[in-house]
């Protein structure tokens, strides 16, 4: 994925069965418009980070059960809205933070750099980079289909296109905060998807944490696969690749790695499949 982490969640990613008949005529997907919108994306974002999945809230997070801070004001939201809901203004029931480098630069950096040194990305800028923050990653647990999460997807995919991103990138996360117990899937990662040399971000020294735990010849690659949460292993499918060294964040209950997904094939894989999805419905 710290501060109030910018995280790639699995709750965006977990599809489980639907508890309520979720039409997708009835489904937008699209930028929030108004402070409005944010406030339901952050309650949204309480509801599955802290009441759900445990993380440990500030105070001040607890008092107004919502999940804030400094950079939502200057981060672009997606939301998931269901206008089939009862009377009333639309649900919002999924939501992901987008963080624009050129955004960034104008107000401090990246969310992700309180975890990670992204010092070794300028040094090795390519002509064509553009960065592209992903967090806060979430859909309601009765929303957790398929179909939402291709929405989704779609969105991004169509951002992407339009802001002209080179990689994104953002904190994947493996639930618990002993290394030790995580030492499969974080082996697994530090051996088969390390990112190449120009690429390889590395999380900050005095938060550095190994993922080399175990020798690579101890994990298969389909036990290895298997271990990581499906947000990780859908990244890594795109073609994505990890930093080096993990971080433990003790207010998400998690140990955290870096994720990057280079974009230049990104949009044309996902239009594939989701096409594909649509043929065959």
């Amino acid at each position: 994925m710290a501060l109030n982490n910018v995280k790639t969640e699995d709750a965006l990613d977990e599809v489980a069965p639907a508890r309520r008949s979720v039409n997708v005529a009835d489904l937008e997907v699209r930028l929030a418009k108004d402070a409005a919108e944010l406030l339901a994306a952050q309650r949204l974002r309480y509801r599955v980070f802290y009441d759900e999945m445990g993380a440990t809230p500030t105070p001040e997070l607890a008092a107004e059960r919502r999940d804030f801070d400094r950079f939502d004001p200057i981060c672009d939201h997606l939301l998931v809205l269901d206008h089939g809901v009862a009377a009333g203004e639309p649900a919002v029931v999924g939501t992901y933070r987008l963080l624009r480098e050129d955004v960034a630069r104008e107000h401090g950096g990246f969310y992700s750099a309180s975890e990670f040194d992204l010092s070794v990305l300028e040094r090795q800028r390519r002509a064509d980079d553009n960065f592209l923050e992903l967090g806060r990653s979430c859909v309601a647990p009765e929303y957790r289909t398929n179909a939402v999460i291709q929405l989704l997807w779609r969105a991004i995919a169509g951002y992407i296109v339009e802001h002209r991103i080179s990689l994104m990138f953002g904190c994947g996360s493996l639930h618990g905060t002993d290394p030790d117990a995580l030492a499969v899937p974080l082996s697994y990662l530090h051996h088969n998807h390390m990112a190449p040399p120009e690429r390889r971000v590395r999380a900050l020294p005095e938060r550095f944490v190994s993922m080399d735990r175990l020798p690579k010849t101890a994990i298969s690659p389909r036990d290895g696969l298997r271990t990581l949460p499906p947000l990780i292993k859908g990244y890594l499918r795109l073609g994505g690749y990890v930093g080096e060294g993990a971080v433990i964040d003790p207010e998400f209950k998690t140990v955290d790695c870096f994720i990057m997904v280079p974009c230049d094939t990104l949009t044309e894989r996902y239009m594939a499949r989701y096409n594909k999805d649509d043929a065959g419905a």
